[in-house]
């Protein structure tokens, strides 16, 4: 804050010796050789010093810019991926956000919920009491929890707690709602058994875990038989292996000269998807900021309903990519030596899961990032 305080000051005043050199320009042509020598001497000062102070303080706000991009973006993701139902609200109970427990409880898409009072979804008798108790959170007077009742289920209690919240940018406070069954506070689940039950295996758990092993097997395969000495041919190859697998979409861009060129476009089979597919194959990477993003902070994107429509580009019409693919989540991974720690992105790869399809989880964005150092290494294997 600092540095960019003193620079300021000094801008400030090199602003006015400008306008100073600008006003003097009436005096007599004999003496305006000394305000030349005074002009050529603040030039030199721009580009020797203003200039390169400048470029500094820009690198360091874009790095900060995009560390601060990256966390939210993580914290969204574990927003969505929560177990407990979790809504984001005014203190109207008007809705901003709801994770993926909060609409299968009460069976409600987040598209629709988002800008709707949440207390609308209650029995008529409890949507007073949520919109006073939400306004007087939002006032600031403490968290506190009460009883609540969907309207699909109005025989099952629900225990609604409700804290401030102060989202980063945003005037106003907000309020967290965490809605779950009320047994919890009566205590009813502890007096229904003996004691703890026993840990049984989750088989979705372990069937997902199984198709992760498959496809780094998959992976590691398809790498060993790619021609060393051709990036793009690798990574062709790995999006192949991806397409379908762990992804309605697979989007490959390859970095080479500070400049990124898109190789690799593979998408839902079908006459009707394919006109988008040319589409997304023709677009300049360049115009993708999620992608111009990626590869220029190296971090990873995991994103669950996309808020920015636009972060993917659009067409040569001016529609935008993830609103025509439906995309419900993705996932954009630089290519990138482990041990580089910063070093150059080789590529970028996009994937998008589409319709009904399950949204990429915690686990899966982990395994993609493993593979990309394993794409990385495979592209710079010398022939």
């Amino acid at each position: 804050m600092a540095q960019t305080d003193d620079f300021g000051g000094e801008l400030s005043d090199f602003v006015r010796r400008v306008g100073e050199l600008r006003a003097a320009r009436g005096l007599p042509l004999a003496e305006q050789h000394t305000l030349l020598d005074a002009a050529l001497f603040e030039l030199q000062h721009v580009a020797e010093n203003l200039w390169p102070r400048y470029e500094q303080l820009a690198a360091q706000s874009h790095g900060k810019a995009a560390a601060d991009r990256a966390e939210q973006q993580l914290f969204k993701a574990v927003f969505q991926r929560l177990p407990l139902p979790v809504a984001l609200m005014g203190g109207d109970t008007v809705v901003r956000r709801m994770n993926m427990a909060a609409t299968e409880l009460t069976g409600v898409r987040a598209g629709y919920a988002a800008g709707r009072p949440l207390a609308g979804l209650l029995r008529p008798g409890d949507r007073a009491a949520l919109r006073s108790q939400a306004a007087a959170v939002a006032r600031g007077e403490g968290h506190r929890s009460l009883r609540v009742h969907l309207q699909q289920r109005p025989s099952e209690p629900l225990l609604a707690t409700l804290a401030a919240l102060r989202p980063p940018g945003e005037p106003q406070a907000a309020v967290l709602i965490v809605i779950q069954s009320d047994a919890v506070r009566t205590g009813q689940v502890a007096q229904t058994g003996a004691g703890p039950r026993p840990h049984l295996p989750d088989l979705g758990e372990a069937t997902r875990h199984a198709e992760l092993m498959d496809l780094l097997d998959w992976m590691t395969t398809a790498l060993l038989r790619a021609p060393a000495g051709d990036p793009e041919a690798t990574l062709t190859a790995a999006a192949r292996v991806l397409d379908g697998r762990l992804a309605d979409w697979v989007i490959a861009d390859l970095a080479a000269g500070g400049s990124l060129r898109r190789t690799a476009v593979l998408g839902p089979d079908g006459a009707d998807a394919l006109p988008l597919v040319k589409k997304v194959a023709a677009q300049d990477p360049a115009t993708c900021p999620l992608v111009v993003e990626t590869a220029r902070g190296g971090s990873a994107s995991l994103q669950v309903r996309p808020e920015d429509l636009d972060c993917f580009g659009h067409d040569d019409t001016g529609a935008s990519v993830i609103v025509q693919a439906e995309v419900t989540s993705l996932l954009c991974v630089p290519l990138q030596l482990p041990q580089d720690g910063g070093g150059p992105v080789l590529g970028v790869l996009t994937l998008f899961r589409t319709g009904t399809r399950l949204a990429f989880s915690m686990a899966e964005a982990r395994a993609i990032t493993v593979i990309s150092h394993h794409i990385a290494l495979a592209m710079r294997r010398a022939a």
